[in-house]
């Protein structure tokens, strides 16, 4: 995958992590279930590409 891209998946994860991060300091749990959301779609597209690239030639 391209780099742009890469660096777009882990920059989604890491978000989500600060929101989830804050979202329990604050005790706001919309703000920690979408951090959980964001944290888990950015780890999943990083999976997805590495599975494409491991069966790239």
């Amino acid at each position: 995958m391209s780099v742009g891209q890469t660096i777009r998946h882990k920059t989604q994860a890491l978000k989500g992590r600060i929101t989830e991060r804050i979202g329990r300091t604050t005790r706001n749990r919309r703000l920690q279930r979408e951090g959980r959301t964001d944290r888990v779609v950015g780890t999943l597209k990083q999976s997805g590409d590495k599975a494409k690239d491991a069966f790239r030639p």
